[in-house]
């Protein structure tokens, strides 16, 4: 019986370190292994939306995986909902990201910061523009804020959909470097971009502080007109409206929009994302729909997008202290 159990023994223990010797030669399984997830942090139809959209089509046609993509919208806190989502995810799920991650976490809405996460891509960005109404008889950015300086009560500034978002922040930091009294400016929120711009036709701020995009066709059709943009040349189409650097300030304002993963994710994994998000800003299909909705080309890899996210976080902690709200 002794003997029995001894040749048992043994024959375990054969097979089992065959078995182990089979699992070391095995090929690993290609990732992503299961159902790529695309996090969109806001309801359908928005900014990041658009854009989880157009990477789960290019994915697809371009045949970037074999897995299904699937666009899961998570809206609610400024991003929040969505970016917490995915901090429980594993690294078959990314989503969209933008500078809320940033100021929400600055003005300690937010314990998510740029290191809770992987960074993948900086995808593109849309510009902001200062935008007045016709009533107010303003004609550059340069007078808006000299008037500004005078009196920081005198114009009604715009924003939406609240205040510490990008459209808010470009016109403090355009409004500090001119020697504006940034804490007694008079600020209107309004719910959202629809709602400001027909505050702004109407009269209602004197000038709004807005996505290019937003304001682009009244400034061609002559309803509204776009004193300066934050790009660091002319914007295609808009030529005659002049950067702030055209009137004597150093400043370039992007309102960029990124892929980020789970911090879990292992370097292999993490060159997967970069290489697929490199694929998609090259396509034709992301060119065509990056021009349709007025984004600039604004490609960081991984490695870059992890230095201007550095970069970014000191800038957004300078500016949320100038603007008074921390």
């Amino acid at each position: 019986m002794k003997k029995l159990l001894c040749l048992i023994l043994s024959t375990f223990l054969i097979l089992s370190s065959c078995s182990n010797e089979n699992d070391k030669d095995a090929p690993k399984a290609k990732f992503p292994n299961e159902t790529v997830e695309i996090v969109a942090p806001a309801s359908p139809g928005g900014g990041w939306d658009t854009t989880a959209r157009a990477i789960q089509k290019i994915m697809i046609d371009e045949n970037l995986t074999t897995q299904n993509v699937n666009v899961i919208n998570k809206p609610g806190g400024g991003g929040e909902v969505g970016w917490q989502y995915l901090k429980s995810r594993n690294p078959n799920t990314i989503a969209i990201n933008s500078s809320l991650l940033l100021s929400n976490n600055e003005l300690d809405l937010s314990d998510l910061s740029t290191e809770s996460f992987t960074p993948i891509a900086i995808m593109a960005t849309e510009w902001i523009s200062l935008t007045a109404s016709k009533q107010s008889n303003l004609q550059s950015g340069k007078q808006v804020m000299d008037k500004l300086k005078k009196d920081p009560e005198s114009l009604t500034i715009g924003v939406a959909p609240g205040l510490g978002n990008n459209d808010h922040l470009a016109f403090v930091q355009a409004a500090k470097a001119s020697g504006v009294d940034v804490d007694k400016l008079d600020f209107l929120v309004y719910k959202s971009g629809g709602d400001l711009q027909t505050a702004l036709l109407g009269g209602h701020v004197d000038v709004a502080s807005t996505a290019v995009s937003e304001v682009k066709e009244q400034h061609q059709t002559g309803k509204l007109k776009m004193l300066a943009v934050t790009s660091d040349k002319p914007v295609k189409g808009i030529e005659d409206v002049p950067t702030w650097k055209e009137q004597g300030l150093d400043i370039v304002f992007p309102h960029w929009r990124g892929v980020m993963g789970p911090k879990n994710m292992s370097p292999e994994q993490r060159q997967y994302w970069d290489k697929t998000m490199k694929k998609v800003v090259k396509s034709d299909n992301w060119q065509k729909i990056r021009r349709n909705n007025d984004w600039d080309n604004f490609y960081k890899n991984s490695e870059e997008s992890e230095l201007f996210l550095k970069e970014q976080r000191k800038k957004y902690k300078n500016l949320v202290e100038d603007s008074g709200l921390k």
